[in-house]
């Protein structure tokens, strides 16, 4: 057995036992290591402590739970190994910066950590070919963009270190809250758009030290005399892109997900691997018109040789 083949094997056992008390001994246990060796396994392909993933993990599920009204907060908590309820609050404000029961009350975007697929750091594909991980399908290929596109939306400052993956930080999914008020708002320049394709862009050029900004809009099939209030206009340029394009079995799990394991496998296996920089932004194309699959791209410009560092 290789060694991430161990450590996938405890995270499938971890996410079959999060409502019982999950030990490291036991844990070790089941995949042939010393408690020693396993968590400094964990650790390094992981990219958290074994206690402090099960505790993200169960907070995960309890997050899943508290958007129904159907049970109390605190038996929700006590489903999931927390002791009382001002544990189980304490520790949910120290991760998420709010309490469970303003979290029920209006429900915003988090980030969540998921399950990482732990296989995709040792497997490299060619251009062209499917690789299949956990519930997702993503593949990689060059497209050239012969006209640009135009988008119209909503877009906001977000700090890098509270983001999910880069970050590998919790707390409230800020691109997220964006897309909710966008489509909360996007009524008033709905005629002007193709309702079929949306697209989220995340660039640093012109921000602050560890900031982004990210973009939430829709594709412009009609320009306007002028743009409504508060919206603001952002294009994808003409030109050459490598585009990763991710399937997933539903719109919720596409954009979470399946769209952190895409990022993460993209820019820290695929471009890496291949000795590719690309410019400073990644654009997000949602194809909002297949019903039988939820799908998305991932657009990034690669630099010319002579421009890399």
């Amino acid at each position: 057995m290789h060694a991430y083949e161990a450590i996938e094997q405890s995270l499938t056992f971890i996410e079959e036992h999060l409502a019982k008390e999950i030990s490291t001994e036991e844990l070790a246990n089941t995949v042939g290591l010393s408690p020693f060796y396993f968590q400094r396994l964990f650790k390094r392909l992981v990219n958290k402590p074994v206690q402090e993933y099960v505790k993200l993990r169960r907070l995960a599920k309890v997050i899943e739970n508290l958007k129904s009204n159907e049970q109390r907060i605190l038996d929700v908590a006590l489903d999931y190994g927390f002791s009382s309820h001002a544990n189980f609050t304490r520790v949910f404000k120290e991760t998420y910066g709010i309490t469970p029961e303003k979290y029920r009350r209006e429900l915003p975007m988090l980030n969540t950590f998921e399950r990482p697929e732990i296989s995709m750091n040792y497997i490299l594909i060619d251009e062209g070919i499917p690789l299949m991980a956990g519930n997702i399908v993503l593949e990689i290929q060059k497209k050239t963009l012969e006209k640009k596109e135009m988008y119209f939306g909503l877009e906001t400052d977000v700090r890098i270190s509270e983001q999910l993956p880069v970050g590998e930080s919790t707390g409230i999914d800020v691109p997220g809250q964006l897309w909710k008020r966008y489509h909360m708002e996007k009524a008033s320049i709905a005629g002007y758009l193709n309702t079929t394709v949306e697209m989220g862009m995340s660039h640093t050029e012109g921000t602050a030290q560890n900031l982004f900004t990210y973009f939430a809009g829709g594709l412009v099939q009609k320009i306007p005399d002028r743009l409504q209030d508060g919206f603001v206009r952002r294009e994808l340029s003409a030109g050459e892109y490598i585009v990763c394009r991710v399937e997933a079995e539903n719109f919720e799990d596409l954009v979470t997900v399946a769209l952190d394991q895409t990022n993460k496998y993209l820019f820290g296996i695929w471009l890496p691997n291949h000795n590719l920089t690309t410019e400073p932004f990644s654009a997000e194309k949602y194809y909002r018109d297949s019903e039988d699959m939820a799908c998305m791209e991932v657009w990034v410009k690669p630099l010319p040789l002579k421009n890399k560092s």
